[in-house]
């Protein structure tokens, strides 16, 4: 029978881990999708062992020296070239080991993780496939939570990795971090997996916890090296001034229990300063770079907006809507839209919001987006129409697949006249998932 505590261990473990182990093999493999298969290799080898053994004291260590063994087994009974072959096999059991991963990883240049990123994001790579290949490899995310961030069908991100993975071996794509045009042609579509692997950390698709930090904080380095990568790129330093900013918000952001705290209603004295500090002082870095803001950097003057204020009342939520305004215009999308309507919802009124919010019901792509509901039943509540608010609240619950979410949702969905002045349920919260 197996030990259902250990395995919880190791599925955390594996988060945790698993985008350094498939970073450090790629780089020994050269191939992602040989080097997915041989961490998930790993994986399988420590549920059978672990729940007996316990977790080790270095579990990325032993996973990649299970890796490397699983490789050299693999190589021993398989019909690869003759040359690949013998190149792969002197270089795993040649190679010294390495007991911590984490000295591997520092370097900025030769940055194992951020070498994948690139290579995920080659231009021989389809926008959409870039960027679901990083997420799965990065962010150890499963295709079914990829398909909830794009607001896609589960099969089409599962065609994707696996077509991703097909075409990056047959290019022979090499696993590193590219320099000059060619770094700069795939900067963007990197960034875009940065921040999404920090949203997903930020506000977790599904589980049952409201936050994975790991993803944040792993988004975050990753923004940082690009920072030095990238000094002059006003982008780059938008989006780490808007992970810096809307990760200060972290420790208020659960209750004792886990429970979500949502932005209204945080204890603003628990923000982070330091990173607040180092926000602001990045989106500043942007602005001196000239010419027009990006949507990172829009993004990141939004989120400065909610850091400056000392309550939640003293928001300038008229800036906000300008800087949604902006933002609708550059990087148009509905979920922008939806943000802008709670902008709008907080600066002019619910139901300014709410007749908003109503275009946006006929959205396909929003059709099962938790958050529209979630919206519009704030917005229904904070107008008096509570049965109303009561039904798109409960729908909202039943679309989410975060527990944490579905809990807070339903409590708010039972509450017969909720507190006009509590603010939205997750609207507040939202403009974190914006572009």
């Amino acid at each position: 029978m197996t030990d259902p505590p250990a395995h919880r261990a190791i599925d955390a473990v594996w988060r945790i881990e698993s985008a350094r182990l498939i970073a450090g093999l790629a780089r020994i493999a050269r191939d992602v999708g040989l080097a997915e298969d041989l961490a998930q290799d790993a994986l399988v080898a420590a549920l059978e062992q672990w729940p007996r053994s316990g977790v080790p004291d270095n579990p990325g260590a032993w996973l990649m020296a299970t890796a490397k063994h699983r490789a050299i087994d693999r190589l021993r009974h398989t019909e690869m070239a003759e040359r690949k072959h013998a190149e792969l096999g002197r270089e795993l059991e040649t190679r010294p080991p390495e007991p911590d991963l984490d000295a591997a990883i520092d370097d900025d240049i030769g940055d194992d993780l951020l070498s994948l990123v690139f290579t995920a994001c080659h231009p021989v790579l389809s926008t959409e496939a870039r960027v679901a290949l990083t997420l799965r490899l990065i962010g150890a995310l499963t295709t079914a939570e990829i398909a909830r961030a794009f607001l896609v069908a589960e099969a089409t991100v599962a065609q994707r990795i696996v077509r991703a993975k097909r075409t990056l071996a047959e290019a022979q794509v090499p696993i590193e971090v590219p320099t000059g045009t060619d770094r700069a042609d795939r900067l963007a579509s990197v960034l875009e997996v940065v921040y999404l692997i920090f949203n997903e950390g930020y506000s977790a698709t599904a589980g049952d916890d409201w936050m994975r930090p790991a993803l944040c904080d792993e988004a975050l380095r990753l923004g940082r090296i690009l920072a030095e990568l990238a000094p002059g790129e006003p982008e780059v330093q938008g989006l780490v001034a808007l992970m810096e900013i809307q990760a200060s918000r972290s420790h208020a952001r659960t209750g004792p229990s886990g429970e979500p705290v949502l932005l209204l209603e945080q204890d603003r004295a628990r923000w982070d300063r330091l990173l607040i500090h180092r926000g602001l002082a990045g989106l500043e870095r942007a602005e001196e770079l000239g010419g027009a803001l990006g949507p990172y950097a829009l993004q990141a003057a939004i989120a400065a907006c909610h850091a400056r204020a000392p309550t939640g009342e003293e928001t300038d939520w008229t800036r906000i809507v300008a800087l949604y305004d902006a933002l609708a215009q550059l990087a148009p999308s509905p979920v922008v839209e939806l943000n802008r309507a709670v902008a709008v919802a907080m600066a002019f009124g619910p139901a300014a919001g709410l007749e908003l919010v109503d275009e946006l019901t006929a959205e396909p792509s929003l059709a099962d987006y938790h958050l529209l509901p979630s919206v519009r039943g704030d917005l229904l509540a904070r107008l008096g129409r509570f049965d109303e608010a009561r039904g798109e609240l409960e729908r909202a619950a039943e679309l989410t697949r975060n527990a944490r979410e579905r809990a807070l949702l339903l409590a708010r969905a039972c509450e017969a006249a909720p507190s006009p002045d509590r603010g939205a349920p997750t609207t507040a919260e939202s403009s974190a998932k914006a572009g």
